[in-house]
């Protein structure tokens, strides 16, 4: 048997769902890719790249096109984050990424593209039903990770609001799919995501600690 054959095993069942290996592990490591990114660390990055890697063999097995899109461009957005975190002026005096609030136009711009993006990918989804059984829950988180990693990677307080955002639709998409771990860690994800923006907002109130903006 092969990797990607077992991963699309089943790991076991609870309360009537069936778990998946890549659920379960692809799921996990991106868990622990937000808590890292909570702690501002670089790991980050290489942590959501491999969740992204397993999670495209958990989407294929539930015959969601469009979640494996989206899980490739999370990989190849997590290689762009982790080139911008490892830049010098992204560094706080302690070695982590300095954060702070998005500028009036940065956040029209992501609000901008998050709506355009939407927009754009639910009418895809639309026009080929294969890519997804729902195309604009499908769209929205699609696109609503996209606008949060390019967030997290700016290092934008805002990239936690985005989470929040993409939570809501998530946990019952995840768990319509199929994929109940998936949907168990997205409501981890919630507790997580709020204890993250607390976290930041009140470093990026602290400049002189932080260092230069990013």
């Amino acid at each position: 048997m092969s990797a990607v054959s077992w991963l699309n095993t089943e790991a076991f069942t609870a309360f009537g769902q069936h778990i998946l290996w890549s659920d379960m592990i692809g799921s996990s490591i991106g868990l622990f890719a937000l808590a890292l990114g909570w702690r501002r660390s670089v790991w980050t990055w290489p942590a959501q790249l491999a969740s992204g890697a397993v999670l495209v063999a958990a989407y294929a097995s539930a015959q969601l096109s469009g979640g494996v899109g989206k899980q490739l461009l999370v990989i190849a957005l997590a290689l762009w984050g982790w080139q911008q975190w490892t830049r010098g002026n992204r560094r706080a005096q302690d070695g982590s990424v300095a954060v702070r609030f998005a500028t009036w136009k940065e956040r029209g711009l992501l609000a901008g593209g998050a709506l355009v993006g939407t927009l754009a990918v639910g009418g895809l989804f639309s026009l080929y039903p294969s890519l997804s059984w729902s195309p604009w829950a499908d769209a929205y988180i699609f696109v609503g990770t996209l606008v949060a990693m390019v967030a997290q990677a700016r290092g934008l307080v805002e990239f936690w609001f985005a989470w929040l955002l993409v939570d809501l639709v998530g946990v019952p998409l995840a768990f319509n799919s199929g994929l109940a771990f998936s949907g168990l860690v997205y409501v981890i994800y919630f507790a997580l995501v709020l204890w993250g923006l607390r976290d930041w907002w009140l470093r990026s109130r602290t400049p002189a600690l932080e260092g230069a903006p990013a």
